[in-house]
């Protein structure tokens, strides 16, 4: 039975794919373009470190907004019954691990990095500053992989809906 029209979910389609897009097309170009160029420009650890932090602190807005949409438009999809635009089992395994990773990042170990990139600028003494960095670094290790990861669970979602596409659209058998 559907519910929806035509209009709808091509708007939502395209939304779904403008959110993929900023989520991996974001994470692409902070690895690629905006970490190198702070670490060859600034130099320094502390003023490089600080932008970082507001570079992925601005990025994580973007995913923030790029989960409303997906999950939204994933219910949306689900709610209208048209089969041509139906969620798979896989794309919704992919789409929950993708926001389950970013959750953490966001709400558990980016606040945590913060606490620690504060405290290691304010360290007094060599031993201390390199205490404070050992301990920020432990925290940062984790949050680069899941980042990594959401980048390849973004592609594969990509890869999921193209599939979908080329599949309905009679492009495969």
């Amino acid at each position: 039975m559907r519910r929806s029209s035509h209009w709808s979910l091509v708007c939502c389609l395209t939304l779904e794919w403008l959110a993929l897009g900023l989520w991996v097309g974001g994470m692409a170009v902070l690895i690629g373009a905006v970490i190198p160029a702070v670490f060859n420009t600034f130099g320094g650890q502390d003023s490089g470190g600080l932008l970082l932090t507001r570079a992925f602190e601005g990025y994580q807005r973007f995913v923030i907004g790029a989960v409303v949409v997906l999950c939204t438009s994933s219910w949306y999809r689900w709610w209208s019954g048209d089969q041509a635009v139906a969620v798979g089992r896989g794309e919704l395994l992919v789409l929950m691990s993708m926001v389950a990773m970013a959750g953490v990042i966001i709400l558990v170990l980016h606040p945590q990095a913060v606490a620690l990139q504060a405290e290691a600028f304010a360290a007094q003494g060599e031993a201390a500053k390199k205490a404070a960095f050992e301990a920020l670094f432990r925290v940062l290790t984790p949050i680069r992989i899941l980042y990594g990861v959401t980048l390849v669970l973004g592609v594969m979602l990509m890869g999921i809906k193209t599939h979908r596409s080329l599949t309905l659209g009679g492009a495969t058998s």
